[in-house]
């Protein structure tokens, strides 16, 4: 199920951001981003369109964004095998080398209480651990 507050909004300005959007473009094609949030979510609401403007903005393939909507009780997809406490939280991923070829790690999270927009912190932190 797809999340309405990860449309991208379309009054973002790509070109205020875009030492992020660089930083998101440069990943594009390794790193996975789960994002759990609900359309009901206030926080959700202000922060996940802007988000989504900013993977639309670095090209990062549809695939590669995995969205997990949640209902009013915090229940749904993942939210136990990712410890998901509070919404949004953007989980970010890397493929590595398994037997099966298909196992990931988290390079990075993002939770609703980060004191910067989501692409601005993740692409920080993603600068620091890539």
């Amino acid at each position: 199920m797809s999340l309405e507050t990860m449309r991208p909004n379309p009054t973002w300005d790509a070109a205020s951001y875009e030492d992020a959007v660089d930083v998101l473009e440069a990943h594009n094609d390794e790193l996975v981003y789960k994002v759990w949030g609900g359309d009901w979510c206030k926080d959700c609401r202000a922060l996940l369109p802007d988000f989504g403007a900013a993977l639309e903005a670095a090209e990062v393939p549809e695939e590669r964004i995995e969205e997990y909507a949640l209902d009013e009780d915090k229940q749904g997809p993942g939210v136990e095998a990712y410890d998901i406490e509070y919404i949004p939280t953007i989980v970010v991923e890397r493929a590595t080398a398994g037997a099966d070829g298909d196992e990931s790690e988290e390079v990075v999270r993002f939770v609703e209480q980060e004191n910067l927009p989501p692409a601005i912190w993740l692409a920080q932190r993603l600068e620091e651990e890539l």
